[in-house]
């Protein structure tokens, strides 16, 4: 057995649960900040998803599941991570992780959109983030057969042009990285939303990862799903705050600028209407001018503090009191439903790279994730990839022979692809503005090359381009019917990068 480690990029729940897990084997974690500072479970709110409650099933969660997915979940996949997911929640919960529970010891859950029941476990009422990911810091920073590298940003990925990846760039310095190789290498560097002016997640996480998988022949599957949160508090703060859909499981209601609800108009389940629906219900109350507020005053009022202290406090920052005056929402870029093409094993197309989590695409959301399963598939498939990492040995590559770091994306144009991206494959999309979208992207290329930023939100591009079609989170106004059959969207890099619109 080689002694060279296994190499785990990002240090959010899905890194830190499979390198817990892939002992004996020697892991290093590479962290762009300080390990508990930058993921995007700090922020997390809502909880795991798990059948965890009396009346509940995996199979029912299961079926859920592939609802909300709108045609693209995999079903077998989606019975898989339900089946598996309660143990790994009562797991986390051995190892520290203070779950609320009602005073007879059962569960207390959550009810989210989408969900048939209540199914969602949390902590302290919205802290289950960064509840879980101290727990497992500190797990992590305990375990003997891991090294943390903080302030260690990883530049690319270390191939040989022959479909193998043996370790990865890494360090502060883009011009003069250091080659580590890594028995295999292991991508948990969360999500997209920072391609977005305005998202719940860390601006650094900007879909980088896909453009590094991508290059060494990595397949991308239905890149166009971004899941956009109908509920981030509008503000002129970027990354924007939270107001957790458990507001509206406990009765919290959206209106406009009259007082009027209007979603019992959109869907039959009004507030609790598939995140997509309501996030375009939200986004239409702006564009008209009405605007949108969250109204919990009768529905939490006077408990806030106690029952939502992460919401409360966001808000108070911004000089609103929820109790008494309802909140300003506006959608935001949230989650990256589709991503790097892996199998149930977190195996991608190129030997040596496994994805897990956010950045990974195993079928489980298909067009929009339902609530709360996100941390639930980082569990899952952090387990399931320690053990299938672990036992990979690939053949040691020359660091000379590796991919070459991309060249870095100013800070000016980072900020005018940004408002692009918001304006041309956001909520909405339409054709005339996905080609403006490619022009202003291929012109970036041309004057600074092909930053990982701007080969990411190419192939973003490029799959909204491709499905013509209203499906999920993915909304054309071009073609606002779904199509049958139903169909996922995969790219390699050179599709993703040809321009033939």
């Amino acid at each position: 057995m080689s002694k060279r480690r296994l190499v785990i990029v990002g240090s959010g729940i899905a890194g830190l649960w499979t390198a817990l897990h892939a002992a004996p084997r020697k892991v290093v974690v590479l962290s762009a900040s300080e390990l508990a500072d930058g993921p995007a479970t700090a922020w997390a709110q809502g909880g795991i998803a798990a059948a965890l409650g009396e009346g509940d099933s995996p199979e029912q969660h299961a079926l859920d599941t592939i609802a909300a997915g709108d045609g693209l979940v995999d079903e077998h996949v989606a019975r898989r991570i339900t089946q598996l997911g309660p143990a790994e929640v009562r797991a986390l919960e051995q190892l520290g992780v203070g779950f609320d529970h009602e005073p007879d010891g059962r569960w207390a859950l959550s009810l989210e959109a989408a969900h048939s029941r209540r199914r969602v476990a949390r902590v302290s009422g919205d802290r289950a983030g960064a509840a879980i990911l101290e727990v497992l810091t500190a797990a992590v920073a305990a375990a003997k057969h891991v090294e943390v590298r903080e302030h260690a940003p990883v530049q690319g990925l270390m191939g040989d042009g022959q479909g193998r990846c043996g370790g990865v760039w890494v360090g502060t310095e883009p011009e003069n990285p250091e080659a580590l190789a890594a028995s295999a290498v292991v991508l948990a560097t969360g999500g997209l939303g920072g391609l977005y002016a305005l998202t719940t997640n860390p601006t650094g996480n900007r879909g980088r990862a896909l453009a590094w998988a991508a290059r060494l022949g990595a397949v991308i599957r239905d890149a166009e799903f971004v899941q956009f949160h109908p509920t981030a508090i509008a503000s002129d703060r970027n990354p924007t705050w939270l107001a957790t859909e458990a507001l509206r499981g406990e009765g919290a209601v959206l209106i406009d600028d009259n007082g009027w609800r209007f979603m019992p108009d959109i869907h039959p389940d009004a507030e609790l209407a598939p995140r997509d629906i309501v996030a375009r219900a939200v986004f239409k109350q702006r564009q008209t001018g009405r605007g949108a507020w969250l109204d919990a005053r009768q529905a939490i009022g006077e408990r806030f503090p106690d029952s939502f202290p992460s919401v409360f406090q966001a808000c108070r920052n911004l000089g609103i009191d929820p109790r008494r005056e309802a909140i300003p929402v506006a959608p935001a870029a949230h989650y990256q439903i589709g991503g790097i093409d892996t199998d149930l094993d977190g195996k991608t197309a190129v030997s040596g790279l496994f994805a897990v989590g956010e950045c990974a695409c195993i079928g489980l959301h298909g067009a929009n994730r339902l609530a709360s399963n996100s941390l639930l598939e980082a569990l899952v498939m952090g387990r399931r990839v320690a053990m299938a990492a672990g036992e990979h040995e690939c053949d040691k590559l020359s660091a000379s022979g590796g991919i070459k770091p991309a060249v870095r994306l100013p800070d000016d144009a980072l900020d005018q692809l940004r408002r692009s991206m918001t304006a041309h494959a956001g909520v909405e999309r339409e054709a005339a503005g996905l080609d403006q979208l490619v022009d202003e992207i291929d012109w970036m290329i041309a004057r600074h090359g092909q930053a990982d930023e701007l080969v990411a939100a190419r192939i973003i591009t490029r799959s909204a381009s491709r499905r013509r079609e209203s499906r999920g989170a993915h909304f054309r106004r071009d073609y606002p019917d779904p199509a049958e059959p139903a169909r996922s969207t995969y790219l390699d890099f050179s599709s993703a990068m040809l321009n033939d619109h």
